[in-house]
């Protein structure tokens, strides 16, 4: 059984720390959190006994005894000095995404948990959603690529620390790499402001991967449609995952015929197995902390790629161009 400590129990932090507290393979030794009427909250939503350390510093948190991995979910301007300081301390890393905000500083931690032979893992959820797992075998059914669109949008949350960007990129890029086997040697996107100065609301960007393929994302803050969608359209037929709908895996099979006619039409709808992502990153995350074993699904390299693809993206935005990734 492994000591854990949480870092942040906010929206996201409250449904890791339930995953946690069921897992029989964790103990929460320790919650940490800037709010006291947060930390209050969560005691008494859980009905923590007195062996659970609550505190507004994180410093003395990693200070316990016994301790032996964190799991954080504070803002993304907070990770690199909490993960660096978590490492240092030869404990194992749960880190929400995105790893941090700077590609340097996320390559810097991926060397420091080898270093340290700590595990550092990124909580790309979806990589762990059985929808994506099954979509990634359906994909390679469709023939040859033609392109991919995602759509993430919704009315709020709103965030102030981060773009639309920052905020909702991530998921669909993650989704599209792990589909397509390859990440984007080149990108581009712009994005309008409303909301507040300089921070888009809503960016449109476009993913050129080594193979040819290219996708396209629409992120917004701004829509009243809610929208979690994305697509991959082949010769054979279109991938479809839409979040929200009841069938949530879909192929729209289906060819032209020399007319440009559309021919052998027929949808068939993907069985996925019901089970929370979220409990599959602590599941994952706790056998690869158990057996010293590095991730092969969201390690820190990974988180540090997305990061990188996420810098580019910015970058686009700034200066109105296309951006090289090399």
């Amino acid at each position: 059984m492994s000591s854990i400590a949480l870092f942040g129990v906010g929206r996201w932090g409250s449904h890791l720390l339930r995953n946690f507290l069921q897992h029989p393979e964790a103990r929460v030794v320790a919650i940490v959190d800037p709010s006291l009427e947060q930390l209050e909250s969560v005691a008494q939503r859980f009905e923590f006994d007195q062996r659970v350390f609550l505190t507004t510093q994180w410093q003395d948190a990693l200070e316990l005894s016994g301790l032996e991995a964190v799991a954080i979910t504070t803002p993304g301007t907070t990770h690199n000095e909490l993960i660096t300081a978590a490492l240092k301390q030869n404990l194992h890393v749960l880190a929400a995404k995105p790893l941090t905000l700077s590609f340097s500083e996320s390559i810097q931690l991926c060397k420091l948990a080898e270093q340290q032979q700590r595990q550092l893992i990124v909580d790309h959820t979806y990589l762990f959603h059985p929808a994506v797992i099954r979509g990634r075998e359906a994909v390679r059914k469709l023939g040859k690529l033609r392109y991919g669109c995602s759509t993430r949008s919704h009315l709020s949350p709103v965030r102030s620390d981060v773009d639309a960007l920052w905020d909702l990129a991530i998921h669909d890029i993650a989704i599209l790499n792990f589909w397509l086997g390859e990440s984007p040697c080149a990108v581009e996107a712009k994005g309008s402001v409303w909301l507040q100065e300089g921070l888009a609301d809503t960016v449109w960007a476009t993913l050129t991967y080594p193979s040819g393929f290219q996708a396209t994302l629409h992120l917004s803050w701004l829509n009243p449609d809610k929208q979690r969608r994305s697509c991959i359209v082949g010769e054979n037929g279109s991938l479809i995952f839409d979040e929200l709908a009841q069938d949530q895996l879909t192929v729209q099979w289906g060819k032209f015929d020399a007319q440009f006619k559309p021919i052998e039409q027929s949808r068939e709808i993907l069985e996925i197995p019901k089970q929370e992502p979220l409990q599959e990153v602590c599941n994952h995350f706790l056998d690869c902390v158990k057996h010293d074993r590095a991730s092969e699904i969201s390690s820190g390299w990974l988180g540090a790629e997305l990061v990188q693809i996420l810098v580019a993206l910015s970058e686009s935005m700034r200066l109105g161009k296309a951006i090289d990734i090399k």
